[in-house]
């Protein structure tokens, strides 16, 4: 019998991502299900090899779809700080797990284990802590109010509200909290859900219209609620915003000043959806139930009011009967969003106590903003249903790629040509070339050198895949020079006098223009790198 203690690292076959998982911990040696043996004494070495494994393996089973794609982040090791976090979160999980199984045992190793892993999590956490500034003139009354509300119906917070510039509202600790605290804990019973529009008189000819979602309806009976003095909500509908401020309600100038980027057609293609639905639904709705539908209630205005209140605030929730569910959550919508955030799961009823609770994946000290991820999204999506950039570098601020290619056929045979798009992002990212060859991502490289050249890879034929690699890299180039030209400069905007919408898209033009250039500056180095070798070849010739 094998001294000490096994923890098991399964990848789910239910991953989306299953076979280009598998086949990443096939290459480093493991399996999908990796049996982890732990001595039950480890010195420091062993103990960091120990860890190392399966943050490892933890790290390919907690990617993303654009981690995936792009891989490590050179010099850090690791392929995005959300990831990192969420590799030791899982494998601390895991520990405690094993550690609660062997209580009668000495487990010493378990717990060294645990100890040297709660460390790592404070040193990224270190790492990417951002200072903010309270603005002590904002007095939070309202949401004070909300706060107190919220408690005498059963919540629980380690969390007081302030406005933090550049945030708008935040939640900001109250107290040092650890990895596993639990920030806020919401009842179920105070959550504004599809329920309450099954108790509602307008169920019953809203489920007689076809193709009518729980979240629709759950808008709709939002929109009169607000104005129900009576409602049970009052106090959280009072501290709502009367202009949400997102890509939804951006006017003109903002819009045209976007023409020729990507947020542009996302905000366009967003907002016609939007316009359709409405339609489809008034004013036929007033005219045959105004008792139900008032019209006054019911204008465009206050239909896209909702759908912003509804995109930048919502959660799903999975509730303790096993039903996703979207909804509003009082309090809890206070939370910001950040790239690095302190809590990454929030989103299933505990059945026991019937809440919802918000726990810390890392430590947020006193005084320190207390962030969620709203997802994996990038800086367009952000602003058109958030209203905000984040700060930072977004990993997810991609840009994707279509192509056409003469030789499809190839490109199917092509080892990784199985991603259905294709992408790229800022080099600054990464300056490791055997991650991003010449800046650029390796899946599509490869598979824009299979589309264009039969020859097998091999060092026979370095120099024709050369002259393929420098074809490509300026016909890359030559794209992104195009798409540059559409990012005008607008070093002309008073950001002083500017309005708030031309302000947002002013700083997302910057965004990409920033990556663009950055993406630029790799070709050239690339073909610059490509030119040299070529060069040599022939001189060796």
């Amino acid at each position: 019998m094998r001294e000490g203690y096994s923890i098991l690292l399964e990848l789910s076959d239910a991953d989306p991502f299953f076979d280009k998982k598998k086949r990443l911990l096939n290459d480093m040696g493991f399996d999908v299900k990796e049996i982890v043996h732990i001595k039950s004494s480890l010195d420091r070495d062993s103990l960091s090899t120990t860890l190392n494994q399966m943050l490892q393996i933890a790290r390919i089973i907690h990617l993303d779809e654009v981690e995936l794609y792009f891989g490590q982040i050179g010099g850090l090791g690791f392929y995005s700080p959300r990831n990192e976090m969420e590799a030791q979160n899982f494998i601390l999980s895991l520990i405690k797990s094993a550690l609660s199984h062997h209580v009668r045992m000495q487990t010493h190793a378990l717990q060294d284990l645990r100890d040297a892993l709660i460390n790592r999590i404070h040193e990224l956490g270190t790492e990417f802590k951002v200072e903010n500034k309270i603005d002590i003139n904002y007095k939070c009354d309202k949401e004070k109010c909300l706060l107190q509300w919220a408690e005498n119906n059963g919540a629980k917070t380690r969390l007081q509200i302030a406005y933090v510039e550049g945030a708008g509202r935040g939640a900001i600790a109250m107290e040092d909290m650890e990895v596993g605290d639990i920030a806020m804990e919401i009842p179920a019973s105070i959550t504004i859900s599809e329920d309450l529009v099954y108790k509602s008189d307008m169920y019953q000819v809203l489920e007689k219209i076809d193709g009518m979602s729980s979240e629709t309806m759950s808008l709709l009976w939002c929109m009169k609620e607000r104005h129900n003095c009576n409602s049970q909500f009052k106090m959280y509908f009072d501290t709502l915003p009367e202009n949400f401020n997102t890509g939804l309600s951006f006017g003109v100038e903002a819009i045209m000043a976007l023409d020729g980027t990507l947020l542009f057609e996302e905000i366009m293609q967003a907002k016609e959806h939007l316009r359709v639905q409405y339609d489809e639904l008034f004013p036929a709705l007033s005219k045959d139930h105004p008792d139900i539908f008032p019209p006054e209630l019911y204008t465009w205005e206050q239909f896209l009011w909702a759908c912003e209140l509804w995109y930048s605030n919502s959660m799903k929730i999975m509730f303790a009967d096993g039903n996703l569910k979207t909804c509003l959550i009082p309090v809890a919508g206070f939370l910001n969003h950040s790239l690095h955030p302190h809590i990454v799961h929030y989103g299933k009823i505990d059945s026991t106590t019937n809440s919802l609770k918000f726990r810390l994946s890392r430590p947020c000290s006193a005084g320190e903003q207390c962030c969620l991820s709203y997802g994996n999204f990038s800086g367009s999506h952000l602003i058109t249903f958030y209203g905000f950039l984040p700060q930072g570098d977004n990993p997810y601020d991609v840009i994707p790629l279509d192509f056409e290619v003469d030789q499809v056929d190839t490109m199917v045979e092509c080892p990784l040509s199985n991603w259905t798009t294709h992408m790229v992002r800022g080099t600054w990212l990464s300056e490791n070339q055997n991650i991003f060859y010449y800046g650029l991502p390796s899946p599509l490289l490869d598979c824009l050198r299979s589309a264009r050249s039969q020859m097998p890879f091999t060092k026979t034929l370095i120099k024709a895949n050369m002259e393929v690699d420098k074809e490509i890299l300026e016909d890359l180039q030559s794209t992104f020079n195009a798409m540059m030209e559409n990012l005008s400069d607008m070093d002309s905007v008073d950001r002083e006098s500017s309005s708030w919408d031309v302000k947002l898209a002013s700083q997302f033009k910057e965004m990409q223009r920033r990556i663009v250039s950055s993406i630029l500056t790799s070709c050239s180095t690339g073909i610059k790198l490509v030119e040299h070798e070529l060069s040599k070849c022939k001189a060796e010739e």
